[in-house]
């Protein structure tokens, strides 16, 4: 059985000489100590210490009283650690997006170390560009949302400083890292070294683990050094290859510490709390806030989040009236500005809020925001706190301002839509407040995910007195972690892996020779057969005298299915590909890079390919998107397209390492997904559009000749399908919609309307002879239905299905003695329509059930109306001679 933390942390700290000690300690005169209430080690330098910081009473006392001099806020701290690290020999790397592109098993970055986790089959390997490095990276975590804007520490998302090194000759390990840590919190910050203390922990995720370092300054942790050198499973595990130094700091605590404002919000979202507090009216600087939000950090994790407000309202003598009219805005305000700076990043990086995967949360938060400025009626233009943002951050994260103009458009579009459904939440939350009983997480969840209705909503209208802790950690678990599909169960061992000869010079007739026959299915040394994959469909062809049917490939084997037979093992066979079907789906497939980058050139930078599938006949590519397309942005897509196209660019296909191609093309190469091998295959159409691919594609667009969209439709909220043809089967298209063939084919439906129209006038004529004849107690055939009085058969095909069942209904409502029951074709079914008036003493349903058993067919109804049919037209004759029979007596 896997070991727990608590129990691997034990196992640890009794070697703290192999895990824990390191040269600083005993350079600066460290001595370890054993919590006397938690029990858990750490290093101080005070040796009376006997607290940790958890649970000693200096804990957050730097709010009001930092312990330092010097004075950084959010941006400022990031240029000094930046300037520190690279002084001391580490390169600066650009953060990665928080859309996790090259992730299958993450919707967003959650840490720095997952900017250099590569998933390689069952095992996780790392990829540093450099050695050692620094990031800057904003990581997104949604777990903890009802917190954010009360604690004075809680974020959305949050700068997570990384400073990783590979411990080989060019890297560092445990005593070089820590070295570090505590030079940057001296030297750089000026936080004197008696006020740091180090913590003994252990960190696992991703597939691997290791001991920890902790440290931090009156209680704050401001950054945890892990020494990963383990894999597996807490208790079954190996040595990785490369020992990695992994540790995360909190960017907006090194603001915080420094700074001594009552929250880490006040220093960490620049103008942007100045220009809220100015339209709220409140002062953050006080005395009682400084104390409130002291007491609030410090019992937050003991008494969880209601208790410490109660708490620290109490223990500072806040008021219900002060806590209404200061603390509840400000908690408000602090949200707002957290949520909107996620967004910021989010939309920034491509994500689009919606009701799917991780677009839920961005659509939450952007409902809270909207919450809550109506709650507390703050008058202050969204578009005005996305560019202090932006103007804010910029010196960090330039790429922000390219996209500002994205994330505005974005958000009014989600706005409008949130406004839109406020009377229907309304009245959701008012039938809420008369069941009188408060809704079960599970219901509060899927009120938000069927309707949009957020708990935060049902509690300003009322309708619930508090929000579960529980529900956005669910909503979280529900939604972040993206889908991985199963692995192949197929087991192949032993064959060798296939030589793929349509990445080598593709020829189109070769031979080879039969390694296994797995029932219809065999396994070749060598081919030039696609395999279906990546959305493209696979080739046709021929092996020896056997049709090949379908492709596929299993890790690195192709499997080839076949019709008609097999050839032995061992054979030589001559193959032969489909020429036609691959040049189709070959140009499809070039199309459909060139599609989705003239979808992104026209409608915005959100466009990412969601899925794709490429044909013979046809393709299509599903987008994100937040609208439906107008026609002009759909022909306009299409222009775009042809343009490419027409300007005969390039289609080169490189190999690279897939640290060189992310770096030189950035994660847009993961269009089609996730490339799980260190050797990517990008295709590049000109300075267009790269993307890491496998498909096959021509060699310059000038080949594709025309690409014309047929039809775009929205298959789900934040997603387009745009469906197309290209070349010849693009001309085919243009000449069966050119304006002559359109005008015939209006010409013909006009025609089939006007006949469509003459058989409901004649129906409806025939219906009123009809029932006039029934009301008069006719006998005979009259417009090829037999009456005897008011029981009716008829057996011609005169009249379609919607006459018979329109007819039966008057005639039995008209007449509660009647029966009626017609047989007729539609197409190769003969059919039955029977009605039978409740005075009639008859049984629609057993009349159609007499004529359908003896036509060997079988149907549905009650005594009132029944239909069915059959197809056996050897024993119509019969079935129409019973019919009469049941109907007539």
């Amino acid at each position: 059985m896997s070991l727990e933390k608590k129990e691997l942390l034990q196992e640890f700290s009794a070697d703290p000489d192999r895990y824990y000690r390191v040269r600083l300690f005993e350079e600066q005169g460290f001595v370890r100590v054993s919590c006397a209430q938690c029990g858990r080690y750490f290093w101080t330098l005070d040796g009376q210490r006997t607290l940790c910081p958890d649970d000693s009473e200096d804990t957050y006392s730097f709010i009001g009283d930092p312990p330092t001099a010097k004075r950084f806020d959010y941006t400022e701290s990031w240029r000094q650690i930046e300037q520190f690290f690279v002084h001391n020999g580490h390169t600066s790397v650009s953060r990665y997006p928080v859309v996790c592109r090259w992730r299958d098993d993450l919707y967003f970055t959650v840490a720095s170390i997952v900017d250099f986790q590569r998933v390689m089959g069952s095992k996780v390997v790392f990829e540093f560009p450099a050695n050692p490095l620094i990031v800057p990276q904003t990581c997104l975590r949604f777990k903890d949302l009802e917190n954010v804007g009360v604690t004075g520490r809680h974020f959305s998302s949050f700068c997570m400083i990384g400073q990783h090194s590979i411990a080989d000759k060019e890297g560092y390990w445990r005593d070089r890292c820590i070295e570090l840590d505590f030079g940057l919190l001296t030297d750089r910050f000026g936080i004197p070294k008696e006020e740091i203390v180090f913590v003994e922990d252990v960190w696992a995720g991703g597939g691997s683990f290791g001991s920890s370092l902790e440290y931090f300054v009156r209680g704050l942790e401001l950054g945890n050094a892990v020494f990963t050198e383990f894999q597996g499973d807490l208790g079954h595990h190996t040595t990785l290859d490369q020992k990695i130094i992994d540790m995360g700091a909190g960017l907006e605590r090194f603001a915080w510490i420094t700074m001594g404002t009552p929250t880490a919000y006040d220093c960490s979202f620049g103008p942007v709390m100045g220009m809220l507090y100015e339209r709220a009216g409140i002062d953050p600087d006080s005395a009682v806030l400084r104390d409130y939000y002291t007491t609030i950090a410090r019992s937050f994790e003991r008494l969880g989040l209601d208790a410490a407000r109660r708490n620290a309202a109490r223990r500072v003598n806040i008021s219900d009236d002060a806590m209404s009219r200061i603390i509840t805005p400000l908690e408000g305000l602090y949200m707002v500005s957290d949520h909107i700076r996620t967004l910021v990043f989010a939309i920034a990086d491509g994500a689009l809020p919606s009701n799917v995967g991780g677009g839920y949360n961005l659509r939450m938060m952007l409902r809270r925001i909207r919450g809550t400025m109506s709650r507390l009626k703050l008058v202050v233009d969204v578009d005005d706190l996305v560019d202090a943002h932006v103007d804010y951050l910029s010196d960090t994260y330039a790429e922000l301002d390219l996209r500002r103009s994205d994330v505005k458009k974005i958000l009014e579009i989600e706005s409008a839509r949130y406004a839109e459904s406020r009377t229907r939440m309304g009245k959701i939350a008012s039938r809420i407040s008369q069941r009188n009983q408060m809704p079960s997480v599970d219901e509060l969840i899927t009120l938000y995910e069927s309707d949009g209705v957020t708990p935060d909503y049902l509690k300003e209208a009322g309708a619930i007195s508090q929000i579960p802790s529980q529900f956005y950690s669910k909503l979280s678990e529900l939604h972040q972690s993206a889908k991985n599909t199963p692995a192949d169960k197929l087991r192949l061992s032993g064959i060798a892996p296939t030589r793929l000869l349509f990445y080598d010079n593709d020829p189109f007739e070769f031979e080879a020779r039969v390694l296994r026959v797995l029932d219809d299915r065999v396994i070749l040394d060598r081919t030039s057969f696609y395999a279906r994959g990546g959305g493209q469909e696979p080739d046709h062809g021929t092996i020896g005298t056997f049709e090949v049917t379908d492709v596929e490939k299993h890790a690195d084997i192709i499997l080839h299915k076949l019709a008609g037979g097999t050839p032995a093992e061992g054979d030589s066979v001559l193959c032969r590909i489909d020429a036609r079907r691959r040049s189709d789906i070959t140009r499809h497939h070039t199309s459909t890079h060139i599609i989705n980058a003239a979808s992104r050139q026209v409608l915005g930078s959100w466009v990412w390919q969601h899925s794709a599938f490429k044909d013979a006949d046809h393709a299509r590519l599903d987008i994100t998107h937040h609208s439906s397309l107008t026609d002009s942005q759909v022909q306009n897509i299409q222009d775009a397209a042809n343009r490419i196209v027409m300007q005969d660019l390039p289609v080169t296909i490189q190999y690279l390492d897939r640290g060189t191609a992310e770096q030189q093309y950035g994660f847009s190469i993961y269009q089609g997904g996730v490339v799980p091998v260190k050797s990517v295959r990008t295709v590049s159409i000109g300075n267009i559009d790269t993307e890491a691919c496998g498909g096959t594609h021509v060699a310059s667009t000038r080949h594709i000749g025309l690409i014309q969209i047929t039809k775009t439709k929205r298959i789900q909220d934040g997603v387009v399908r745009i469906e197309f043809v290209s070349g010849d089967h693009a001309t085919q298209y243009q000449k069966s919609h050119s304006p002559q063939h359109l005008k015939t084919s209006l010409e013909e439906r006009n025609l089939q309307e006007q006949r469509r129209q003459d058989r409901k006038t004649a129906a409806r004529d025939a219906t009123t002879i009809l029932l006039g004849h029934v009301e008069a107690g006719d006998r005979g055939v009259f417009e090829e239905v037999e009456l005897q009085g008011s029981r009716c058969f008829t057996a011609s095909d005169r009249y379609d299905r919607h006459f018979h069942i329109k007819f039966g209904k008057q005639l039995v409502k008209r007449r509660s003695d009647a029966v009626y029951c017609a047989v007729f074709r539609a197409g190769s079914a003969i059919c039955i329509v029977a009605y039978c008036g409740a005075d009639s003493g008859m049984s629609a349903v057993s009349i159609q059930e007499k004529i359908s058993t003896i036509i060997g067919g079988t149907g549905a109804g009650n005594d009132y109306f029944a239909q069915g049919g059959g197809k056996d037209d050897s024993r119509l004759t019969e079935a129409l001679s019973a019919g009469r029979s049941v109907v007539f007596g």
